[in-house]
């Protein structure tokens, strides 16, 4: 599997990044169009997203290298190059949840109501993201067999791909990718619910993402590890527990109260 899709000499063009853009490209649009239904300005998202991508990525990066320290301290001219992998999902969506808050802070926006919109363009993302990973020979399984592959009726090229040095492993990041596609349109339905309250489709969000990567995670062979612990199983856990509890919390109001269809309930933005 050559990770590499155009080799220019002087510039390598990689696959994991054409589905970072790729990611960005439709995860956006989406959470554009969803944004211009509650006429919030485009130009106040532009500006929102101009600084949410490198201020996400650069968190998905800094989490991943934390947690590969022992690696990166003795080779620290490739802490930059993101294209060869190693973006952290969990240091993203923390940096991109710091950067919400201070934009919506600043500019007396529903935060609650931005995530709601967010996490629908983020969750379809992740499925497209996943690839990246496959073309670079990563976030895979333990091993496993050609048959049991093959019993899975995959595409030959994913089995191929998933025969590293002779040996054939479990394609996690196709489980997480169909996992992640499953979730984005349980919101698509979701978020069209009369009754359904702001902060709910986050809320079912940090639930769905959380159960998945539980599980998948502990079939991974990459994981990024603290002590003994997967730092992905306890983070998986921590957002469960949160999404639980705000489902319930926002749930609790009335059920004409704090709806995210209400068009009346939305915050004018002067910008």
């Amino acid at each position: 599997m050559d990770p590499i899709l155009l080799d220019l000499g002087y510039i390598q063009i990689h696959w994991y990044s054409i589905f970072l853009f790729i990611a960005f490209l439709i995860g956006g649009t989406i959470i554009l169009k969803e944004a211009e239904r509650f006429k919030i300005p485009e130009d106040f998202m532009i500006n929102y997203f101009f600084f949410l991508l490198p201020f996400s990525i650069i968190g998905a990066r800094l989490y991943y290298v934390i947690f590969n320290w022992d690696y990166y301290s003795l080779y620290k001219s490739e802490i930059f190059k993101i294209w060869e992998g190693g973006l952290a999902i969990h240091g993203g969506i923390l940096f991109g949840l710091i950067w919400t808050i201070i934009y919506c802070t600043k500019w007396k926006v529903s935060k609650l109501r931005m995530l709601d919109i967010l996490v629908v363009g983020l969750i379809i993302g992740q499925a497209i993201g996943r690839w990246g990973n496959f073309f670079n020979q990563e976030a895979y399984g333990n091993e496993t067999t050609f048959q049991f592959l093959k019993s899975l009726y995959l595409p030959k090229f994913i089995i191929e791909g998933m025969n590293i040095n002779g040996i054939y492993y479990h394609p996690t990041f196709l489980y997480e990718s169909l996992f992640c596609l499953i979730g984005f349109i349980i919101l698509l339905i979701v978020r069209r619910g009369k009754y359904i309250k702001i902060g709910q489709i986050t809320a079912i969000y940090l639930i769905w993402y959380g159960i998945g990567r539980f599980f998948i995670e502990s079939l991974r062979t990459d994981s990024l590890m603290f002590n003994d612990f997967r730092i992905a199983r306890i983070v998986s856990i921590l957002m469960f527990i949160i999404g639980v509890l705000m489902f319930i919390v926002r749930g609790s109001k009335s059920r004409f109260e704090d709806r995210y269809n209400d068009m009346e309930n939305i915050d004018e933005i002067i910008y």
